[in-house]
């Protein structure tokens, strides 16, 4: 059975504040990105054993590192070098709180992803190679705002890579915003269900006077989470399905959505969350019979 968590900023920043929610909820997982105002990678060592100190008594775990790693300019090698030390960082959090799997990303999206394929396979070696000697997992996003935007390209990026330490991070959502993404279930689901190593939990659908996408309450987009949990159950996936809510009654900024993360993020956040963990809880309900 899959584990039910959230993203603690999707809450608050007051991570204590976030994980007595989480309680309400009989959440089993957090995913940790920004925390008391600051992300992950710049947590220090007395945050890092203060959010152990406050998930010690829960029986609540740490799921993943919500790293923001290889968000950034492929041709930018200051950056690129800058987010192999967020790596590296983020890697020892995960470490201290047990946490082996760290968000990973795939370069700013150029338009031109099959352009730079080869050099964001060649971006990754060294990460592969820190993933291997940590004995963690990098988990890439489908993310629209990224060169690997959509399941598609996700399935070719993990064949090529062909690393035991690189895998899917599913976000179904993420589809929906992505140019060419298929429906995100089944079809494209399907593509990464065998390497899926995390799992993000948002809905969305296309607003009928722009056409664009936009968030909403879990439940209220074009998900099928019937069919999705059904099928998570079915496949004995036994990692996190993680709400990262992003929807907000005033719409969060695009720079928001791509950056999340801090006080103004968090902002109505936790009203936000609780709409979508109501509504989750439903389904899951319904799902499991």
């Amino acid at each position: 059975m899959f584990r039910l968590g959230v993203m603690t900023d999707e809450i608050s920043q007051d991570f204590e504040h976030a994980v007595q929610v989480c309680q309400e909820y009989h959440l089993q997982t957090v995913e940790i990105r920004s925390v008391w105002d600051k992300p992950p990678q710049s947590l220090t060592d007395d945050d890092v054993d203060e959010i152990a100190r406050i998930l010690q008594p829960t029986g609540m775990t740490a799921s993943n590192i919500a790293a923001p790693f290889y968000k950034c300019d492929i041709d930018d090698d200051a950056a690129c070098e800058e987010h192999l030390r967020i790596l590296a960082r983020c890697l020892e959090i995960g470490r201290r709180l047990g946490a082996n799997i760290i968000r990973g990303f795939t370069f700013w999206n150029t338009g031109h992803t099959l352009v730079v394929w080869d050099k964001i396979l060649e971006r990754y070696q060294r990460p592969v190679e820190m993933a291997a000697e940590a004995g963690a997992i990098i988990a890439i996003e489908n993310e629209a705002a990224t060169s690997i935007s959509n399941a598609r390209l996700l399935q070719r990026f993990l064949a090529d890579i062909n690393a035991p330490h690189v895998k899917a991070l599913w976000d179904p959502a993420n589809e929906v915003f992505a140019d060419d993404g298929e429906r995100p279930f089944p079809e494209a689901f399907r593509r990464i269900e065998a390497q899926m190593a995390h799992f993000h939990l948002k809905d969305a659908r296309r607003d009928e006077e722009t056409g664009k996408a936009v968030c909403v309450p879990v439940g209220e987009g074009i998900i099928d989470w019937q069919g999705q949990f059904k099928a998570l159950l079915a496949s004995d996936y036994s990692g996190a399905v993680s709400l990262e809510t992003h929807w907000r009654p005033t719409a969060l900024t695009e720079e928001q959505l791509n950056r999340p993360g801090g006080a103004a993020f968090s902002e109505s956040g936790e009203y936000a969350s609780r709409v979508c963990l109501d509504n989750l809880m439903r389904i899951v309900k319904q799902v499991a019979g």
